[in-house]
């Protein structure tokens, strides 16, 4: 990563429309997170479902990590790219639970011994 690069992740919180689990999370891991990680300067991504302990409002998390010298310019090309044949948004996804909150790294990585 060139030093104008910033290191950066998305965090992604939804729902299924009702009883749409199964659909959802199909659509989710075989077609969406393909279709952002195509998005220029994506690089990874990985779900998670809800553990149980404590209380949230969302089922599903997603973390995508990618490089930008201009993080908002970076997510303006993802949105661009929401709803379009690039990224077909399923009817199973919950548009109105959603919440999409990016962050740039201030640390580098730090690992256990």
């Amino acid at each position: 990563m060139s030093q104008d690069m910033k290191s950066c992740v998305l965090v992604v919180l939804s729902n299924p429309v009702a009883g749409k689990d199964d659909e959802y999370n199909a659509w989710y891991t075989k077609q969406h997170l393909p279709d952002v990680l195509r998005v220029p300067g994506f690089k990874a991504a990985r779900r998670f479902s809800f553990a149980g302990a404590g209380e949230t409002q969302w089922k599903y998390m997603a973390i995508y990590e990618f490089e930008a010298a201009d993080p908002a310019q970076a997510l303006a090309a993802l949105a661009a790219r929401a709803g379009t044949p690039d990224m077909v948004i399923s009817s199973a996804f919950d548009m109105g639970s959603v919440q999409m909150v990016p962050w740039v790294a201030i640390t580098d990585r730090v690992s256990a011994a």
